[in-house]
């Protein structure tokens, strides 16, 4: 695959049916979205500090340093932030492409199926992996579901008219697979997150709306039918989904076992007022609150920074929301489109999940906040995805320099094109002449 830098904008999305696209590296030398830019490096730097804050007690109960915890985070952040500008001028139809975008969802779903049975089990579910370091592949997973899904929705699209089946296949098959090896790994939040990230990217895909809301009723009662199934059952291997529905209806029923660490999240948001105990100040992060660095993360921010701490991080995600869209909008191509969709809906996903877990909104789901948690295979997925935003943003609608460039390269197009239609006149013209002159 030979690698070129272009100051041109993408070649076009893969043909319908075909199955070919650009399968070759392709950098893009346009200018950079700042604005994304410095809402992903204010969220990152915002992440590392209060991880610090919230980490360090438990850093130093189970490693005997203080600093372990921020030192991987930092130098995660630092490979993340390396793949992010690789990304970023990497040109993303690259992955508009059958082999690549199959072989990478088939490479992930395979290495999260061998840690469903052979994984390191916690908690009773077997979510983890160490090759060197320890990670989730379901991580991985989800960018190679939102590129293989944005692939087949991009060339299937003019299908979707013709009729139901068209819209819904592919969601149910990837869909189908994906929950049942999740839910093998006792990960109902990923299912969750996996069926709105696919939801919202067909909602973008262009379908008709009578098709997307037929899919949406079926969806419905899918979702019912298996709801009551696992209630009837209240045991088996989905018991413990009952169990939390049940503490999360009542947070005090059972403090000291069940609902210990939702109680203690709540306990430590109350503790942070208006503006908060102090940077620095949580007393729930001592070994009171469990995952005090990683999955109720926002408790601590609260805590030390009070309502207005916590607003300000549920302001900057909701500006990370507005500006994903925005960028999926304009972007120059539906592949572009349903990627930074998918992307965008993910990454506010989680952190409303996670926000929503610390607060006792939502029954707890083991889900952790983005760039913010502590995880550094983690933030290094979630900030290479943030390159692929910025690389759609680079190339989108509205750029200057994009349309500029897009002009001449219309214009060089069209040309070649005129040239082409006399070439074709000439030999015409000259294959008549022959017989006459004989």
């Amino acid at each position: 695959m030979a690698a070129s830098i272009e100051k041109l904008p993408a070649q076009k999305a893969v043909k319908a049916g075909k199955g070919r696209g650009v399968n070759k590296f392709r950098f893009i030398a346009l200018e950079i979205d700042k604005t994304l830019f410095a809402l992903i490096i204010i969220l990152l730097v915002l992440g590392i500090i209060m991880m610090f804050s919230a980490s360090y007690a438990a850093a130093q109960n189970e490693w005997g340093d203080e600093y372990y915890y921020v030192k991987n985070q930092t130098l995660c952040a630092g490979l993340g932030l390396l793949a992010m500008f690789v990304a970023s001028y990497l040109d993303y139809n690259f992955f508009n492409n059958t082999k690549i975008a199959y072989i990478f969802f088939i490479a992930s779903f395979l290495l999260c199926l061998y840690t469903s049975f052979f994984g390191i089990e916690r908690a009773g579910a077997r979510r983890w992996i160490k090759l060197g370091v320890m990670f989730q592949p379901s991580e991985v997973l989800k960018i190679a579901y939102i590129f293989v899904f944005a692939y087949i929705l991009s060339i299937n699209h003019k299908k979707f008219e013709k009729s139901l089946k068209h819209c819904i296949a592919p969601f149910v098959i990837l869909m189908g697979l994906t929950a049942l090896l999740l839910m093998k790994q006792r990960h109902l939040s990923a299912v969750m997150l996996f069926m709105v990230i696919g939801v919202a990217m067909m909602f973008s895909s262009g379908m008709p709306r009578k098709n997307f809301w037929s899919f949406i009723g079926l969806c419905a009662l899918g979702g019912l039918i298996g709801l009551a199934g696992i209630v009837l059952m209240k045991g088996g291997n989905f018991g413990y989904i009952t169990d939390r529905i049940e503490s999360w209806k009542d947070p005090m029923s059972d403090i000291s076992d069940t609902t210990h660490q939702t109680y203690e999240s709540l306990l430590a948001i109350g503790s942070g007022g208006w503006f908060g105990l102090g940077f620095g100040e949580s007393r729930q992060k001592y070994l009171y609150l469990p995952e005090s660095q990683n999955d109720f993360i926002f408790s601590i921010i609260v805590e030390e920074l009070g309502f207005a701490g916590g607003l300000t991080v549920v302001l900057l995600f909701v500006v990370f929301v507005f500006k994903g869209l925005q960028i999926a909008a304009n972007a120059r191509d539906r592949f572009g489109t349903l990627v930074a969709t998918g992307i965008t809906v993910q990454i506010s996903l989680q952190a409303f999940l996670n926000i929503m877990v610390a607060t006792n909104g939502f029954p707890n789901t083991g889900i952790s906040l983005p760039f913010f948690s502590a995880g550094g295979t983690a933030l290094i997925l979630q900030l290479s995805e943030m390159g692929v935003l910025l690389s759609i943003s680079r190339q989108n609608l509205k750029s200057s320099t994009a349309k500029r460039i897009r002009a001449k390269d219309e214009a060089r197009r069209a040309e070649d094109e005129s040239k082409r239609i006399a070439a074709k006149k000439a030999e015409k013209a000259k294959a008549e002449a022959k017989p006459e002159e004989q």
